[in-house]
């Protein structure tokens, strides 16, 4: 049995959602009110955050880690390239998301308007808003720059690089955060990622308090 303890619209446990579900992995979704600071979560992971798999007894936390875990442990469907150029520029596409967009964007607009509801930590601060809201036109210009050169993301195929930017973005689209006019190119790649199989658990989230747009699950915007 595997378990992943997670937050339905966190972008880290959307990743390793997408990964697991590509791999065609059955797996037992639990909620994680990690704010709340339960002893037996933090003996899970001292760290306090979310996600953490359990697989044989066993507990692993960071995304990206438990990603390349899946992938070494379960090779069928590779969602990281064998080639050792092909690997580095993923991994930095990885890494541009979970950083910098996590950073400028999903923690100035998501973060705002959704955690500090659910944690009770008060009320979104707009200047935040403002700036993740003028950061993100950046990076969706610059996802659009890459996919005019490449395929996907990372290169000609697509990668763990695809699934970590469509779950930092599909938290965003629940909030209706996402301006997907603005490029051609990055809604036809997204809608591509968002009509795959794996996709499906995450187009049934429905966070409390927050109903997610007519256009979420729609395949075809």
């Amino acid at each position: 049995m595997i378990r992943l303890y997670h937050v339905a619209l966190s972008p880290f446990c959307r990743k390793v959602r997408l990964c697991l579900a590509e791999k065609k992995l059955e797996v037992e979704l639990i909620e994680e009110r990690y704010w709340e600071r339960d002893p037996d979560f933090l003996r899970r992971n001292p760290a306090g955050k979310v996600p953490i798999l359990r697989i044989d007894n066993q507990f692993y936390s960071e995304s990206t880690a438990i990603c390349e875990y899946l992938e070494e442990r379960f090779p069928e469907t590779r969602l990281i390239p064998q080639d050792i150029e092909e690997r580095f520029e993923m991994r930095r596409i990885v890494n541009w998301f979970d950083d910098k967009f996590h950073n400028e964007v999903t923690s100035n607009l998501l973060y705002e308007r959704v955690n500090r509801k659910l944690t009770q930590s008060g009320y979104p601060v707009s200047a935040n808003v403002k700036a993740g809201s003028k950061a993100i036109k950046y990076h969706l210009d610059y996802m659009a720059w890459l996919l005019e050169r490449r395929r996907w993301l990372a290169g000609e195929a697509m990668t763990l690089a695809d699934f970590t930017a469509a779950a930092h973005l599909s938290s965003l689209d629940y909030i209706s955060d996402v301006d997907w006019n603005r490029h051609e190119i990055v809604k036809d790649w997204y809608a591509t990622i968002k009509s795959r199989p794996a996709f499906r658990s995450l187009l049934a989230d429905h966070q409390s308090g927050f109903p997610p747009p007519a256009h979420y699950a729609d395949l075809d915007f």
